[in-house]
């Protein structure tokens, strides 16, 4: 893509934590996009980052950068409860719409912006970043080419540590009801990257649990009450007929990490790594092995599953949103459809509802896919 040809785009959360260690640094180093606006919630913060970042224009409003014709995509990359509304302003300015996970706080949002994107015929996509990783296309394709034969039954481990302690420009995450927890970031982000790999799950049995209800604010030296949930657990079954576990949760000390199996008849596979959930830059690994090996041996991600720059790859979080950018970008000039868009999002959160209707009713759900 020539630079006069690069996407232009606004983002929304300059000043924040994903959008500055993963977003920018994507965005600027790519052949494929230009970050060419950013947009805070106050004017100094936006000249601020505007600098910072060498960005010729800066925004307090986000409607007013939405008004820009200059502005092909918005980004926004900001605290899940003000997805929707910006989000909605961007897609009613024909923008087209790149919004991290989750891209609504609960369903009913998520399909609102869905209907609202297919209505505007703009090209979306949301940050469930997995999806681009070379290490899962890797495994992905490895099913798909028949490495593990059918596939007979997938269990799915993670589990990390911190709960007890947050600053308290964190605890906002406390209240279940604004969308931001393990169930719907922890949970989500592997449950996708678990579908992604072996296929839908079509019922589900699910636990959600708030095994800590009082998080204590290290800044303040207060406890706050917690309603979001810290443990997931869920039993179900693929489209394919395969059977499914998967235990996700935040706990005090010492998660022991993520590891995903997956057995079939012809052989075994497993992805395994530290304790940040499977996320890039954890050194995740792929095992396998088939009926006549004696033991699991690693597998290499190939290099042509890599599309961004090696500067890039090297700058952690953005390696993974880096690649969903040039997804996007591709999406957009060529005018074809790219998963993961808004209408996935809609699948993902049927699945969350369902994993927190079982627990809640103690009843097997079955999935619309």
């Amino acid at each position: 893509m020539t630079t006069s040809n690069r996407l232009r785009v606004g983002l929304i959360g300059a000043t924040g934590r994903w959008g500055p260690s993963a977003h920018i640094p994507a965005i600027q180093r790519l052949p494929e996009t230009e970050l060419y606006a950013v947009c805070t919630a106050h004017d100094n913060t936006a000249r601020e980052a505007a600098q910072k970042y060498s960005v010729e224009l800066a925004y307090h409003n986000d409607k007013t950068m939405d008004a820009n014709p200059q502005v092909e995509a918005v980004d926004v990359v900001v605290r899940v409860p003000t997805h929707y509304v910006l989000t909605k302003n961007a897609l009613e300015a024909g923008k087209h719409v790149y919004c991290e996970w989750p891209l609504g706080a609960n369903l009913r949002e998520t399909k609102e912006l869905a209907a609202l994107a297919r209505r505007k015929k703009v090209h979306t996509m949301v940050g469930l970043q997995r999806r681009a990783s070379p290490t899962y296309l890797r495994l992905k394709e490895l099913v798909a080419e028949g490495y593990v034969g059918q596939v007979l039954s997938v269990n799915l481990m993670q589990q990390g540590g911190g709960v007890l302690n947050r600053t308290s420009d964190r605890t906002w995450q406390r209240d279940a009801s604004l969308g931001a927890n393990t169930l719907t970031i922890g949970f989500g982000h592997s449950i996708d990257a678990l579908c992604m790999v072996v296929g839908e799950i079509t019922e589900v049995s699910g636990v959600v649990s708030t095994q800590v209800p009082q998080w204590y604010e290290t800044d303040t030296n207060r406890y706050v009450d917690v309603t979001s949930p810290d443990n997931i657990m869920i039993s179900g079954r693929l489209e394919g007929g395969a059977v499914v576990n998967a235990n996700v949760g935040v706990h005090p000390y010492h998660g022991s990490g993520y590891r995903m199996e997956i057995y079939g008849k012809d052989g075994t596979l497993v992805l395994a790594g530290g304790g940040g959930g499977g996320a890039a830059g954890e050194q995740l690994r792929i095992m396998g092995g088939r009926k006549d090996d004696r033991q699991l041996q690693e597998i290499p991600v190939p290099d042509r599953l890599k599309w961004v720059p090696q500067e890039v790859q090297r700058a952690g979080s953005a390696f993974e949103v880096g690649q969903m950018w040039v997804n996007f970008a591709k999406a957009i000039r060529t005018n074809t459809k790219m998963e993961p868009d808004f209408d996935h999002a809609v699948r993902r959160h049927k699945l969350l509802d369902a994993v927190q209707h079982s627990s809640e009713t103690g009843r097997r759900q079955k999935v619309a896919l």
